[in-house]
């Protein structure tokens, strides 16, 4: 078994919206890397503003992009002339004998741009040794003081199978101290295995509060 499945194309309408699945990218080894758009979440999204991703324009069910799916998304990779680039290894824990993986950087890497509100976030499998950088959801609801939390702290999380919105949504604490929930798609990981995953937080923004906590887990 793989440590990433498919990768979901992931829309939002602007910082504090919920996230919607608008397209999948799928790998295998017999039909290489290929791109479909999911047509609820299309649906769902063209409400609030969303028209298609650059590059592939065609929106219909039936439409499945076969040619340059990753070299197209993986524009929005860490150049490699960058000068902080080990700083960006580092924070989002990549295996250096993969960094010329595409497929493998944008899973790890979530590709994330400050000008846009797309990012891409991958079904992971609880493989032995897995471990990924994430993210806490709903912060700007809690209006969490800042200095709650710090690079470092260990925290704890739940498991929600009865979430009538998801039934794979994870609940993370600090403490007693509630945070938010693990990412859409991410949080799907940690109903797949008994095994406890350990969360540490790898990096915070912060405002008087909280505005983002990505945290590491690792199995």
């Amino acid at each position: 078994m793989k440590a990433i499945g498919n990768i979901h194309l992931i829309w939002r309408s602007g910082k504090g919206s919920r996230r919607i699945s608008v397209g999948t990218i799928k790998k295998s080894a017999s039909e290489g890397i290929r791109f479909q758009y999911n047509q609820d979440g299309v649906e769902e999204a063209k409400k609030l503003g969303f028209v298609h991703y650059e590059g592939f324009p065609d929106t219909s069910k039936d439409k499945i992009y076969t040619e340059n799916v990753i070299e197209i998304f993986g524009q929005r990779l860490m150049r490699s002339e960058r000068p902080d680039l080990q700083d960006f290894y580092d924070f989002w824990n990549i295996d250096l004998s993969k960094k010329e993986d595409k497929y493998y950087m944008l899973a790890f890497t979530q590709g994330l741009l400050p000008t846009d509100n797309f990012e891409f976030l991958a079904h992971f499998n609880p493989v032995e040794n897995l471990s990924f950088v994430t993210e806490i959801t709903n912060l700007l609801e809690s209006q969490i003081p800042s200095d709650k939390v710090a690079v470092g702290d260990v925290l704890r999380y739940e498991l929600e199978p009865n979430n009538q919105y998801d039934n794979k949504a994870v609940k993370v604490f600090k403490e007693d101290l509630y945070l938010g929930r693990i990412k859409l798609i991410h949080c799907s990981v940690f109903h797949k295995t008994s095994k406890q995953f350990d969360l540490i937080v790898q990096g915070t923004e912060k405002n008087g509060v909280l505005k983002r906590i990505f945290v590491k887990a690792s199995l």
